[in-house]
């Protein structure tokens, strides 16, 4: 595994004003580490905090307490111009590739927008690399979003957040919105440009099933707070905690055997308190 860590989160904890002068704490003390080249999962239920977490890294979430650092350097709650400039080092991949992509803007103006921020003069003609290293031809640069299925609106959201060569994605449920053969391809694709560019991807899901293949380690969330985390194997065949198990249940299986072997799991689990 890497040992060249680049985004360190310690005891990050993430608080949202409530009603009548209240506050909601959504994210509990959670700290992890992402090295160069490693894809760590945040994996948890419809509000774990997996994506106020990725959106605490991103800018887009107050940090509270704890802090944010990439490359050693802290990046939670700086300043406008600051973001815009970590935007070249870490950027995202969003769950819908269609509400996250400009309709009104052909592929090549939505890959050229964002090296025209990054003051990269030489953008259109990167635009048929960036089609190509996503799998797509050139003449799609011609093309809307709407032209294309949605996995292939997913590898345009890829290649946009390619464009500046990041050190770090992150991948928030960028394959919940697809059918489960798109899922695999997409993947793949993501696995294959871990290996050509060394980039870094913190990939949150709610679906063990889904990143057990792609990940090197995984963190589980359970209401704000990480419970197991580990490398992926050990996490995917003995997990230490029972919400873990919970989750590995919720992912789908052919094998019957194991679907028998999950419903005595299931039985021995309704009595735990600690998963509501």
């Amino acid at each position: 595994m890497p040992t060249d860590q680049l985004l360190d989160v310690q005891d990050l904890v993430v608080t949202f004003p409530a009603r009548r002068g209240t506050s909601t704490t959504v994210i509990h003390g959670v700290s992890f580490g992402l090295a160069a080249g490693e894809t760590l999962s945040l994996v948890g239920e419809s509000g774990s905090g997996k994506t106020t977490i990725g959106r605490a890294i991103l800018g887009l979430a107050p940090v509270s307490e704890g802090t944010v650092t990439f490359r050693g350097s802290t990046i939670s709650n700086v300043s406008r111009k600051e973001r815009r400039r970590l935007a070249k080092d870490i950027q995202v991949v969003f769950q819908d590739p269609y509400s996250s992509l400009n309709p009104s803007m052909t592929v090549e103006s939505i890959l050229v927008e964002p090296l025209a921020a990054a003051g990269i003069k030489d953008g259109p003609s990167r635009i048929r690399d960036l089609l190509d290293a996503v799998g797509l031809p050139a003449n799609a640069g011609r093309r809307y979003p709407r032209e294309f299925s949605g996995g292939q609106r997913q590898r345009i959201a890829i290649a946009r957040a390619l464009a500046l060569e990041p050190s770090v994605i992150v991948c928030d449920e960028p394959t919940s919105a697809l059918d489960v053969t798109t899922q695999a391809t997409v993947l793949q694709l993501l696995k294959e440009l871990q290996q050509a560019t060394g980039v870094a991807y913190l990939f949150i899901s709610h679906d063990l099933g889904v990143v057990n293949d792609i990940s090197d380690r995984i963190a589980v969330l359970y209401r704000g707070e990480i419970v197991e985390i580990d490398d992926a194997h050990k996490v995917a065949t003995a997990p230490s905690h029972d919400y873990t198990r919970r989750l590995q249940m919720a992912a789908p299986i052919a094998d019957p055997k194991k679907q028998r072997e999950r419903r005595e799991l299931r039985r021995t689990l309704l009595n735990y308190k600690g998963v509501s």
